[in-house]
């Protein structure tokens, strides 16, 4: 497959998101894609430059269309106010020290109303009265990707983190973490590291970094 094939979904049966969670999608009313990027010297301990890209380029559409209190949780799901209207879930393909290709896939609610026993998820057209057309939101999604993937094996993650961060849900406000061994706590999110971890203020002003499949942020 060449550097930047699409494969768009008309319907997804098998939805995957972060950690095996499901991704309920109704056909023909949502988009569900996957972009592949090849790379030539992108190196792994820069790959969190992939969310940061692809998170701030749906970020981006999403707020020239007037979505209201965008804000993208960590590590790159979009939402509007409490809700999840977008999950994005990267692939990375390494070669030694560095990443190869990445398959990044792409689950935006559009024009459906209606989740059953989904809490907190929401689509543009629930929350905009709007209907879309979905092939002029890939295109402008494709587009605003492909501005922000320009001389991304030359940018590194420090350098992108102040733009995420301006955006990053929940920071610095008290919110409720459940680790990987199911206990619950407080903290606030302060800032994200360069390995793309999360950093949390904890009691007794104590910094510890988590990554991805160690915390889970409950809002």
């Amino acid at each position: 497959l060449l550097d930047g094939t699409v494969v768009v979904a008309k319907n997804q049966m098998k939805g995957r998101g972060q950690m095996g969670s499901v991704w309920q999608s109704e056909t023909g009313k949502n988009l569900t894609f996957s972009v592949l990027k090849s790379f030539d010297a992108l190196h792994v301990q820069h790959q969190f430059v992939l969310n940061i890209c692809t998170s701030l380029a749906i970020y981006e559409v999403l707020d020239e269309l007037d979505i209201p209190n965008l804000k993208v949780k960590w590590p790159n799901d979009i939402m509007s106010g409490s809700t999840k209207i977008c999950g994005i879930l990267i692939e990375n393909i390494l070669k030694g020290q560095f990443v190869q290709q990445s398959i990044i896939g792409i689950g935006l609610n559009v024009n459906q109303t209606v989740f059953e026993n989904l809490q907190n998820v929401s689509s543009l057209k629930k929350i905009s009265g709007k209907t879309f057309d979905l092939d002029e939101l890939l295109y402008m999604i494709l587009k605003k990707m492909e501005r922000q993937f320009l001389g991304i094996e030359s940018k590194t993650v420090p350098q992108l983190l102040p733009s995420y961060e301006k955006v990053l849900f929940r920071k610095d406000k008290p919110s409720t973490f459940k680790d990987g061994n199911g206990n619950i706590f407080m903290g606030f999110i302060r800032k994200v590291s360069s390995g793309g971890k999360l950093v949390l203020e904890l009691e007794d002003s104590i910094f510890k970094e988590f990554g991805l499949k160690e915390i889970s942020l409950l809002y």
